[in-house]
């Protein structure tokens, strides 16, 4: 089981990822990853860009990492 502290969900319904902090909440609804980007940004990691494909940072869940299609 991973450990990253964000967690990128799988696809939902409608489109869109939400994305969550562990033990935090929830950040937003992504439809790409600039929203992914913005939401780390906002919460403090100004070096967002370089986290997207670190699995240390960043858990993706269910659907390929980077789709944001309707499941």
């Amino acid at each position: 089981m991973s450990t990253a502290p964000i967690v990128v969900h799988p696809p939902s319904p409608g489109g869109g990822r939400r994305v969550t902090v562990r033990r935090g909440g929830i950040l937003g609804l992504a439809h790409s990853d600039r929203d992914v980007v913005e939401f780390l940004r906002r919460a403090g990691l100004d070096d967002a860009d370089a986290l997207l494909d670190d699995p240390r940072w960043v858990e993706w869940r269910g659907g390929r990492a980077h789709d944001y299609e309707a499941a």
